[in-house]
Order: structure tokens, then C-alpha cells, then sequence
């Protein structure tokens, strides 16, 4: 039945391609400057003559140099296109892409742009991808900078963001812990001009509401200029879903079926505030302050029941569970710009964050026959928090060239308390615990750059990067445990237009990126399964997990139509060294799963981009935009049999389609989108296999404007409400054991008032 259902959606994607035949993506070039440029100090001659002409820069003299850069500062370089125009590959998407569709996640936004996915639940958030890939394959940047511990992308309300770009080939300035590339996530910044903004809004799905509001302050008071972006958010779910179990023995013959039936139920608050401070210094420096406050916290209770009737009851047979959490994130970094002669600067940043967890689970324990048999009390208080320093010089005193030498460092302490009671009432031995857990971990990096424009057509990007990260830990039930990485990445790219077109050019890129173990994965502590088994296994960590090293290719060709049409196709191959996968064990008398470093990997892809307003092709046409993005993703394990031994469970196609219309006469703009997610069955060992179904999402908004300042968006999201499946399963000569997961999903429908004063 699930083969076959995959085999219904798999030509989904040609569909969509061979319906539009190139149509498009429509992501605006990147207009993100602010007045003080602040964030672009690396801003030189080369990029100020690709600004003002559309072109590499020719040589020009030192003093005409520093001219330019300062023309470029002073009006604030709107039109620089930074996909079209910079050697390093970006893709910048605008904020009014990223609130088109009133989305209430990052990752609701990002799931529509070309080679992500997202995994999990549809509509639930979920591990953002790049190529497929997660798991820490994929880098996530805030503000140019690794996320920090225990941050989650879903705290981020999409309206405090003002750009995403998304980096496919790595650069020396950022974390080569990007195998498969690196998505940065840019808070609010610009100020302009005075701005006041509200926008109150309300969801519904599955029949509960959400609500919450959006503000935005932004001021300029002579050379000082502040904003205040601030979020919050409450509301409730309900999210049944249920389980089947199905076992056999060494002939064949079936042994076991259970069926579970899931309840899970509660409700969240969020709040999200982020401050800026931006002072122009008398002697023309730029001092800016930008923080980030968010406070979670959520509630519910969970109740399983399951129904067995083919062979033994499992330990606790129902079950039911009810959670608290809560968690309190800071962040705050301080940058200082100085300029220097000739249009050389300073770029100098320091910064500091505080995360702190606390959870409180009671769980209780039935037998088949309604025997109170477990009453567990589990308190967790975990703490992140560090510091970072950074900085930058760059210069354009050498002629056609912009240089960048910097470095990169971090200091973040770990701690974690974790207190288990246990009452058992049948004979059954409590598990009680009082562990503590605490972790250092240092960064330190330092890198140079160089973008070369050779000719007027041809530019070329050098880096290299030398990055160490050094990890300790100690508990209370292990040893304490040491490791420590280092890696060089040196980097290649170059942009080349070629002869005779305006709209042509190539791209090629080769880079050396790597993957750190996360602390997690290098701590030895265990997690317990309730129900422990081949397919619900107890989980550790593993100290002596090496970094994944992979060496990669990039190539892409770019054409660019007339009024902002672009059509692409890249390609990229990734060799991935000391491969991480989790390894499955029955160790006293209990499954356990650990990270261990084995063998090889190869991934490689394509991807397909477009956007293609219709007025392109026909001066007359109605002012529709069409967009769609293609991807298809390989990997193959050399330690893992075949066939459909892919990386991380990557995912084989994911596609795009959408357009967006403004309604003639009227005020009043419609759009959609068609996203369609692969799956299918993945091996991970010998043993183990898992499968999950294709998934679609069609999301629609309607935005109509009264007037200049109050415009009303409603959108629906997931409204082909497709059930997510997944499943788990272990086979070997004794026989196999199959958990397959279907979860309900609903369209969600949210309305939000935006108004400016």
C-alpha cells in the first residue's frame, strides 16, 4: 500500500515542470542596504562598480576608489543585486517574500525555496535541509554567526526577519561546517525613516484559535537610530495520530500486530523582542547594538493506548503523560566599524547569550489489564551561555581587488541536571537517576578572502579558513570526556559572463567543508525508551566520534530575463569522509542506538530555478508572476548495502510551483503554492530500514490594501491536509518488526490586520 501510494505522487514534480516548461521563481533581488551600512563593510571598489554599472568594475585609480566607496555609503546601494553580481553564489529573499503568505514559522517560509525541505509533520516545522540534508549537514547562521546552543529557528517570528540568504557553496568569512550549504537568518536592521507598525492577527486549525500581534518602532534622532521589533503568541492544539505494529518470525509467519492511538494536546506562549541601537560617530564610525529576547513555554498532556492482538502485551500497555516547558533565550553582540584610509575598515564584533531549559514530565505506567504499574517524575534544567568575538579587515587598495582577512572565535559552557523518580507498584525495578552533565565547548577561527575581478567578466573568489573546535565534558556517570578538531578549507569561486550576452553567465565552485559532532552526539549519557525495542531503541552518546570531512563541487548557469526573470541550473557533488550514522545494538538485554564514524559517502544533485513575470512575454498579459524550483538529490554509503542506502535520509525530489496575481482595478493581490516533498524507503544498516510518504502542501493568501497603511492578509496554509506517514524497520534472519506512524494534518487559516501610523 505504501509503495504504491509513493508511486501515485513521484511524477508530481515533472507535472509541475512540464506544465510551466521553465517558469518561475520569484524572488526579488536582494534590495537590503541599510543607510548606515553597517553589515557591508567589506563593501569595496570592485562592488561599488558592479553597483553603479551592472558590471565588474575596470581599474581605476586609488583616490576615484575611495570616491566610489563613499558615493555607495551615501546613497545607500538599493539597486545592487547581490545574486547577479557577486563571484560567491547567494540568494537573498526579501522581507516582503518572507511575510507574503503569513506564515507563523521559518520553516513554513523556507520550505518554498529552491533544494530545502523540511522534515517532520508538514506544517509543524521541523530539521531544515539543504539537498536533502540535515543533521547538522545543513549550517544555520543568525545574523552571520552559528546559531547558538539550544536556539531553535521556530522561536523566530518570520515578521522580526529581514532577509534570508541562502549560501549553497561555503565562503571563508562564514562556518565551513556547511557541507551542504548554509542558510543565514538576518534580523531587522534598516532604518529609514520613522516607522510605526501593528499587526494583531488570528489562526484556527482543527478547532482550536491562535492569536497573537506583531509591532514594529523604528526612529532616526539626528545621528541616532533605533528600532524595537517584538512578537508574541498564544494559543492551543490538538494532535491525535496513531501507530501499527507488525512483527514476523524467521519463516515468516506473522507474530505480532498492536495498534496504538495517540492524544496529544496543550497549549504555548511565545514572545519574541528585538532590539537595535545604531550611532554614527562624529569621526564617521558606525557603533550598533542588536539583541534578541525570546521567552517559550507550553503545556500538555499525551495519553497512548494500545491494543495488542497478536502476541505479547508490551510493558505498559496505556499510558499517559503530562509535560511542562519553558525556556528563556538573550542574545546581544555590540559591532564597531571603523573606517580607515583609502576606503580600507574595520569590522570588529562582540557578542554574548544566555539560553536556559527547564521541563517537568510525570508519567504514568498501566499494564494490559489496568494495573497501575509506573509513576515517574522527570525534571530536566539545562543552561547555555557564552560569548563570541569577531572581526574583519578590508581593504580595496589593491587594484580590482577586495580582500578580507578576520577571525571568528566562541566560548559557550553547557550544564544540565537531571532528577528521575520512580514509583513502581508490580515488582517492576524503578530506574531512579540524579544525573548532571556539563560541557565546554571552544571555537576559534581565522580566515582570508580575496574577490578578483580579472577581467570585466570574470571574477574570481579565493578563500581559506582554518577552524578549531575543542569539546569537554563531565558527569556524574561518565568519565570526563575531551576531544578536539581542526580543519583547513581552502575555497573556490568564480562568476564568468559569457561573451557577447548581458544575461548569461556560469558559476563554479570547489570547497573543502566539514561536519563537528554535535555535544550531544560526543556525551556518553542515556536516554531511556519507555517501551525499549529494535524499533524503539534506548539512545547514547559516543566520545570518540571523529568530524565528517567532505571536499565539494558547485556549478550553475544563470540567465536573467527582462523585468527580473531568471532561469538556472546548478549542480553539486559532495565526498563525504569518516560518515556518522547511528549504529543499533541489543546490549544487556536492552536496543541501543550510538553515532559512530563508518566509511564513505557521495551525494550529488541538480537543481532547476525559475521566476518569470508574465508581462515579460506579453506586454498585455494580466500582472501574474510565476515561479518553481526543481531539485533531485543521490547518496550512496559505502558501508551500507544497497539499494536506496541514501545520506541521512536525504530526500530524492522536492519541487515548487506558484505564482501570484494583483487583481486589475483593484487592490487586491492572490497568490499560491504547490511544494512537493519526496520520500520513499531509506536503508541505514544491514538491518534497519525506514520509509516515509511523499508529502504535498498547497498553501494560498489573499492580501487587499484600503489604503497606503492598513492592508488585511488571509491566508491558508496545508489545505490538502495529506496525513504524514512514517515508518520503522528492523529485519534479520530471526525474523522483522515494522512501526508505521500516520498523523493526521489540517488546513490552517490565518488572518492578520497590518497597520502602519
Amino acid at each position: 500500500m505504501l509503495s504504491t501510494f509513493n508511486f501515485r505522487l513521484t511524477p508530481v514534480p515533472f507535472a509541475i515542470l512540464a506544465a510551466f516548461g521553465g517558469a518561475a521563481y520569484a524572488q526579488q533581488p536582494a534590495g537590503n542596504a541599510e543607510s548606515e551600512k553597517t553589515e557591508q563593510a567589506e563593501t569595496t571598489d570592485v562592488k561599488a562598480g558592479k553597483a553603479a554599472s551592472g558590471k565588474t568594475a575596470a581599474p581605476v585609480a586609488k583616490q576615484e576608489k575611495a570616491e566610489a566607496v563613499r558615493t555607495v555609503e551615501i546613497s545607500g546601494n538599493r539597486e545592487y543585486d547581490e545574486r547577479r553580481l557577486d563571484t560567491a553564489t547567494k540568494v537573498v529573499v526579501t522581507h516582503e517574500e518572507i511575510v507574503k503568505f503569513g506564515d507563523s514559522t521559518v520553516a513554513d517560509v523556507l520550505k518554498r525555496l529552491p533544494g530545502i525541505t523540511i522534515g517532520g509533520v508538514q506544517g509543524r516545522g521541523g530539521e531544515i535541509r539543504m539537498r536533502g540534508l540535515g543533521s547538522g549537514y545543513t549550517q544555520i547562521l543568525l545574523n552571520g554567526e552559528p546559531s547558538p546552543p539550544g536556539f531553535s529557528l521556530d522561536s523566530i517570528a518570520p515578521e522580526l526577519i529581514e532577509r534570508i540568504e541562502i549560501m549553497r557553496a561555503a565562503t571563508a568569512e562564514y562556518s565551513t561546517q556547511a557541507i551542504a550549504g548554509a542558510i543565514n537568518i538576518v534580523l531587522k536592521k534598516a532604518v529609514q525613516t520613522a516607522q510605526r507598525e501593528i499587526k494583531p492577527g488570528a489562526s484556527y486549525e482543527h478547532g482550536v484559535w491562535s492569536e497573537g500581534v506583531n509591532l514594529q518602532l523604528s526612529d532616526r534622532i539626528d545621528k541616532l537610530s533605533y528600532s524595537l521589533a517584538g512578537a508574541t503568541y498564544r494559543g492551543r492544539w490538538e494532535r491525535p495520530s496513531t501507530i501499527e505494529e507488525i512483527g514476523t518470525d524467521a519463516t515468516g509467519k506473522q507474530d505480532l500486530a498492536r495498534h496504538y492511538t495517540d492524544e496529544n494536546h496543550g497549549r504555548f506562549e511565545v514572545v519574541n523582542i528585538s532590539p537595535r541601537l545604531n550611532w554614527v560617530l562624529p569621526n564617521g564610525d558606525n557603533l550598533t547594538s542588536q539583541s534578541f529576547v525570546t521567552h517559550n513555554e507550553s503545556e500538555g498532556n499525551t495519553r497512548e493506548n494500545i491494543t495488542t492482538s497478536i502476541g505479547d502485551a508490551p510493558l505498559y500497555a496505556s499510558n499517559s503523560q503530562h509535560f511542562k516547558s519553558r525556556s528563556n533565550m538573550f542574545r546581544t553582540d555590540v559591532n564597531w566599524i571603523h573606517k580607515l584610509s583609502e576606503g580600507a575598515k574595520l569590522d570588529v564584533k562582540f557578542g554574548a547569550n544566555y539560553n536556559k531549559r527547564d521541563s517537568d514530565v510525570a508519567y504514568q505506567g498501566y499494564s494490559d489489564t489496568g494495573v497501575f504499574e509506573l509513576d515517574r517524575k522527570l525534571t530536566t534544567d539545562a543552561t547555555d551561555k557564552g560569548f563570541t568575538a569577531s572581526g574583519k579587515y578590508s581593504t580595496p587598495i589593491i587594484t580590482d581587488h577586495a580582500l578580507v582577512v578576520g577571525w571568528d572565535g566562541a566560548y559557550s559552557q553547557r550544564g544540565e541536571d537531571r532528577l528521575q523518580n520512580d514509583a513502581t507498584f508490580t515488582g517492576i525495578t524503578p530506574i531512579n537517576l540524579n544525573e548532571s552533565f556539563s560541557a565546554t565547548v571552544k571555537r576559534l577561527a581565522v580566515f582570508a578572502q580575496d574577490e578578483w575581478s580579472v577581467t570585466q567578466r570574470w571574477s574570481v573568489y579565493m578563500g581559506l579558513r582554518w577552524e578549531t573546535l575543542d569539546t569537554s565534558s563531565e558527569g556524574k556517570l561518565f568519565s570526563a570526556v575531551s576531544n578536539r578538531s581542526a580543519v583547513w578549507s581552502p575555497l573556490l569561486q568564480t562568476l564568468w559572463k559569457l561573451p557577447d550576452s548581458k544575461n548569461d553567465q556560469v558559476r563554479f565552485g570547489l570547497t573543502r567543508t566539514y561536519k563537528a559532532p554535535s555535544t550531544g552526539n560526543l556525551i556518553p549519557r542515556r536516554y531511556l525508551s519507555n517501551n525499549n525495542s529494535a524499533v524503539s531503541p534506548d539512545s547514547q552518546g559516543n566520545p570518540n566520534l571523529r568530524p565528517e570531512l567532505a571536499w565539494g563541487l558547485d556549478a550553475a548557469y544563470e540567465h536573467y530575463l527582462p523585468d527580473g526573470g531568471l532561469l538556472s541550473a546548478s549542480v553539486f557533488y559532495r565526498r563525504i569522509d569518516d560518515i556518522t550514522r547511528q549504529q543499533l545494538s541489543f546490549t544487556n538485554g536492552s536496543w541501543v542506538t550510538m553515532p559512530v564514524n563508518d566509511g564513505q559517502a557521495t551525494t550529488r544533485g541538480i537543481e532547476l530555478e525559475a521566476k518569470m513575470p508574465l508581462r515579460s512575454l506579453y506586454k498585455t498579459a494580466p500582472a501574474i508572476d510565476f515561479r518553481a524550483n526543481l531539485s533531485f538529490n543521490w547518496s550512496t554509503l559505502s558501508t551500507v548495502p544497497g539499494p536506496n542506502n541514501r545520506l541521512d535520509s536525504q530526500t530524492p525530489v522536492s519541487a515548487n510551483l506558484g505564482m501570484d496575481y494583483k487583481v486589475g482595478g483593484m487592490p487586491l493581490t492572490l497568490g499560491g503554492n504547490l511544494s512537493f516533498q519526496d520520500g520513499g524507503p531509506v536503508r541505514l544498516s544491514g538491518t534497519q530500514s525506514s520509509y516515509s510518504a511523499p508529502k504535498r502542501v498547497l498553501d494560498m493568501f489573499g492580501l487587499w490594501k484600503f489604503d497606503a497603511k492598513t492592508q488585511l492578509r488571509i491566508s491558508l496554509a496545508n489545505m490538502l491536509h495529506q496525513d504524514n506517514v512514517a515508518a520503522t524497520i528492523y529485519a534479520d534472519a530471526t525474523g522483522s518488526q515494522r512501526q508505521t506512524t500516520f498523523t493526521p494534518t489540517n488546513t490552517v487559516v490565518r488572518v492578520l490586520l497590518e497597520q502602519k501610523f
